[in-house]
């Protein structure tokens, strides 16, 4: 979408300062010293003296011209907000740089186009560019202090298909880790952060995996935003502590990446957990979108210029799934059946990450993960 200003000469006045050049044609040999005076008459006789053109335009008309760019262009700047509750971010939103025509290199340059035309005294068709300057905004404010100043990494996912319950605790979830602050040198714990998952707190009941089944439980879903955030850390290059893969392979962490790139966690005893190693403080930011059915968590703070290098997956193995099972239900219609587990295939998984910084290796990781082969699982109705 380019913006276009139109400038003519005649449109802006443009020409001659002609009483300019009246007063220097009069001033030749005038200026009280005999000598100097003497010398330049014999040279406007013998050769003639060549003044320079000054030229003058209408500075309303030109500023006229410029306003609907002005309107256009024009941006101003954004101010960091940073509101902090209960050790909580409630507030946030980066500094953004404003912009605004360059009103006097426009008409520097309008002035040097137009005079460089004069003086062939051919009509011209010439074009330049708007000149912008940036207007910076106020960096005062609490995050610049606790380093919260850029987008260091963020990591995302998708959980296309997947039951109401099941999205709303994701959301849910999401919500209990926007804001958190994680300050330098401290191991992150996702099921400290996150806290009691139960219907208690605001849970529903959804499909987890428990005791090598998938089963109706609360909270099913979670381990989606403990999968987005493990990316997010993995892609910043902090520290992992503690990851866990699942049981098997769940068709959700594999819609946008390939297998492996999971965290599972089941409070107490399975976690998720990341060091701040960077030396500033990390805010954690969650966007959630339950109509594109993705999840993204952006970690902000200062960089340190640590490269991430993060592998692809590698498959070493694959085991078909089992045979699926049917299950009789007396509860359930006859003739009813109902899917309650799906099939996964078997694998071994793994890829590696490594982290540096000034051409030296900070880490060097490999995260694996066995993936048993999972039958699908049907309850079949006998209720006569």
């Amino acid at each position: 979408d380019q913006i276009v200003a139109t400038v003519s000469a005649k449109k802006i006045d443009f020409g001659y300062k002609e009483e300019l050049l009246a007063e220097q044609a009069l001033s030749v040999g005038r200026s009280g010293l005999p000598m100097a005076d003497m010398s330049i008459i014999l040279q406007a006789y013998a050769e003639g003296i060549r003044l320079p053109a000054s030229y003058n335009y209408d500075e309303k008309v030109v500023n006229g011209l410029l306003a609907p760019l002005q309107k256009r262009l024009d941006r101003k700047p954004i101010d960091p907000v940073f509101t902090i509750e209960n050790e909580k971010i409630v507030t946030f939103k980066l500094p953004k740089d404003g912009q605004a025509v360059d009103t006097a290199k426009i008409k520097e340059a309008i002035f040097a186009k137009l005079s460089s035309a004069a003086l062939t005294h051919k009509a011209q068709h010439m074009t330049m560019p708007i000149p912008l300057k940036k207007i910076e905004p106020d960096q005062t404010n609490e995050g610049g202090d606790l380093g919260i100043k850029e987008l260091i990494a963020q990591g995302n996912s998708l959980f296309q298909g997947s039951i109401e319950n099941r999205i709303f605790n994701i959301g849910l979830a999401a919500s209990r880790l926007n804001g958190v602050l994680i300050p330098p040198g401290e191991v992150f714990s996702f099921n400290k952060t996150v806290g009691d998952i139960s219907t208690f707190t605001g849970y529903r009941q959804a499909y987890v995996i428990q005791n090598g089944k998938t089963v109706l439980g609360d909270g099913g879903g979670v381990c989606q935003v403990s999968t987005t955030l493990f990316r997010a850390a993995l892609n910043a290059g902090l520290p992992i502590v503690e990851r866990n893969p699942h049981a098997y392979r769940v068709g959700y962490y594999e819609q946008d990446l390939g297998p492996g790139i999971d965290a599972a966690i089941y409070s107490p005893s399975v976690d998720l957990k990341f060091k701040n190693d960077t030396g500033n403080h990390i805010l954690i930011q969650t966007s959630f979108n339950p109509a594109t059915q993705s999840l993204t968590f952006r970690l902000y703070g200062t960089k340190d210029e640590r490269e991430v290098i993060i592998g692809k997956p590698v498959v070493l193995g694959e085991t078909p799934a089992p045979e699926p099972l049917f299950q009789n239900d007396s509860n359930m219609p006859k003739g009813q059946i109902k899917q309650i587990d799906f099939a996964a295939t078997g694998a071994n998984v793994f890829f590696t990450r490594t982290v540096k910084k000034d051409d030296k290796i900070l880490s060097s990781d490999k995260f694996a993960s066995n993936y048993r082969p999972w039958q699908a699982i049907y309850v079949r109705g006998t209720k006569e």
